[in-house]
């Protein structure tokens, strides 16, 4: 089972407060283990606060962009309980970032360096982004035993969600386009 491009969709019995009711978009699966953002938890700041301790320059006076820059006032994410200081950029299309992992098969890509803040900034940013601080993660084997036991609904990601869909929207979303209705759905796992 490979889950890259797929989200996983917590079931509405997980209670972790990391991801209760949450999707993440996973970017990376293999032997080693799952890498993933999730996409609906907003931070409650928006890329120019981070920007501005970042000490990346975005008064705008050069390029034209200033407060009302649209960079800066991009929603940030908590992307998962792992490195929640580091920044990540989810960005389609992929592009050519220093320090960029692109999805398998897409044309999208996890950036994490600097060069990619300064493009958004200068408004020679990739078209669509999210931005994160954080990731999620799991180690060998692990995110296959929790799909096991029934805390994840798995399927292919939807890019629409990903970077359009109101944040609120984006769980029950994620499930309907699975044909799963959550709130139909018992908020305890029964086992057969």
């Amino acid at each position: 089972m490979n889950l890259t491009n797929h989200f996983l969709i917590a079931m509405p019995a997980l209670q972790d407060p990391n991801f209760a009711r949450t999707v993440t978009y996973l970017f990376a699966h293999d032997e080693d283990g799952a890498m993933g953002l999730v996409i609906n938890r907003p931070a409650g700041f928006d890329l120019g606060t981070v920007l501005e301790q970042a000490g990346v320059e975005t008064d705008g006076d050069a390029d034209g962009y200033g407060d009302g820059d649209p960079a800066r006032n991009l929603p940030v994410m908590e992307g998962g309980p792992v490195m929640k200081e580091r920044g990540f950029v989810l960005h389609r299309p992929a592009g050519t970032w220093e320090h960029a992992l692109a999805v398998e098969g897409e044309d999208i890509a996890v950036a994490m360096s600097r060069d990619i803040l300064d493009a958004l900034v200068a408004g020679r940013g990739p078209r669509d982004v999210l931005v994160a601080l954080g990731y999620a993660g799991w180690g060998p084997g692990q995110l296959e035993q929790e799909v096991g036991q029934n805390a994840w609904l798995s399927g292919p990601a939807d890019l629409h969600i990903v970077f359009e869909a109101p944040f609120e929207d984006r769980w029950e979303l994620a499930a309907r386009g699975l044909g799963v209705e959550l709130h139909s759905l018992s908020g305890r796992a029964g086992h057969a």
